[in-house]
């Protein structure tokens, strides 16, 4: 078995859930292979006291992978996404801080978890993906990272005053949103940076968009859910000469004007998922739900 590994280490006491990973795959039978930047911050982390200097290090996957393991958060597992791409490799999110919607491995649970995971008694979890093109091309944003696993936002860029973002779905004029900027996200997306805007939570699997304004200024402005195989046409302008699209954390400039496609992805992210773990059961507990809280 053939294992990548990214990590970051910003959450509270990480080193010792990373050196708990790292021991309990040295001592099974994988090949394992540590992401460079990220073998690096180990190596200098002195709350870590083994050298895995002897692992080998990868900057590009290939197919030849079996599984990804993603040692952080939400963010890490949406940095993990740029590194696996359309490859198809299932990735083992491993929460090292709160919980996660989508790091669903918790830190408390990490040898019992690997080991079932190892043995492959695992689910997984389909998630789709938005991706953009733009008339005309913008070289920030890159052919090869062009796609987003939680959504794809454009917001105003050095100013106070709103933007307008014309939309059209499928063709046909939707509206003009007089907004902060606007969301398009995916129902992975839809528990992120959409739901803080008012947006709807939707369960993983559906097959929808969200469009969600951030801050519009025309108030009969809402969430709206569409099929995932509509095609959205934005054109943005305002009193500024550039605006912002950001594809989860990228972030490129458009100039006002440029017109942005957006659709559904031609591959999906495969998330590892364990039995007893769902979304409904992360929801719950993310959201407090049933929870007395008036003491």
């Amino acid at each position: 078995m053939k294992i990548g590994i990214y990590g970051q280490f910003y959450h509270k006491n990480s080193e010792t859930y990373i050196q708990l990973i790292l021991d309990v795959l040295k001592n099974k039978k994988v090949t394992v292979f540590i992401e460079e930047n990220f073998l690096d911050i180990i190596n200098l982390n002195h709350e870590i006291n083994r050298n895995f200097s002897n692992f080998e290090t990868f900057t590009e996957l290939d197919n030849s992978y079996d599984l990804f393991f993603s040692i952080g958060g939400d963010g890490t597992i949406l940095k993990s996404v740029t590194f696996v791409k359309d490859l198809g490799i299932p990735i083992v999110g491993i929460n090292t801080g709160r919980l996660g919607f989508l790091a669903t491995i918790q830190k408390e649970e990490i040898t019992e978890s690997l080991a079932r995971i190892l043995n492959g008694n695992y689910m997984i979890s389909e998630r789709s993906l938005l991706t953009i093109s733009t008339t005309p091309k913008n070289t920030e944003i890159k052919p090869k990272l062009n796609f987003a696993l939680n959504e794809i936002a454009v917001n105003r860029k050095n100013t106070t005053s709103m933007i307008k973002v014309e939309t059209d779905v499928n063709g046909h004029h939707l509206t003009s949103y007089w907004s902060d900027g606007l969301i398009v996200s995916t129902p992975t997306g839809s528990t992120g940076y959409s739901l803080s805007c008012g947006g709807p939570v939707i369960e993983p699997s559906a097959k929808n968009f969200i469009i969600t304004p951030i801050a519009p200024h025309n108030l009969n402005a809402r969430p709206l859910v569409l099929p995932d195989d509509s095609e959205l046409t934005l054109k943005v302008s305002g009193r500024e000469k550039s605006y912002l699209v950001s594809m989860d954390s990228r972030i490129a400039t458009l100039e006002n004007n440029t017109t942005i496609h957006i659709k559904k992805a031609p591959f999906t992210i495969k998330l590892v998922q364990l039995a007893e773990d769902s979304f409904i059961k992360t929801l719950r507990k993310k959201l407090l739900w049933g929870e007395d809280k008036r003491n």
